[in-house]
């Protein structure tokens, strides 16, 4: 069985860990499913996503004004 909390878990009646270590774990579990995402999307390619816009991200115009 999984040691993760489960709704009903969580708001429980009473403090079950201390607060540093419950978030220690969801951290722990965020940073997983992020890793998920990262080795999904890397294995895609990439495809779909947009292409970056913004300030940082802008295409150079090769007339020599910037």
């Amino acid at each position: 069985m999984s040691e993760e909390l489960t709704p009903q878990q969580a708001g429980g009646p009473g403090p079950q860990k201390g607060l540093l270590q419950q978030m220690e774990e969801l951290m722990a579990a965020l940073n997983a499913d992020l890793s998920a995402l990262d080795a999904d999307l890397q294995s895609t390619g990439g495809a779909g996503r947009p292409a970056p816009t913004g300030p940082g991200h802008q295409a150079p115009r090769g007339d020599g004004v910037g």
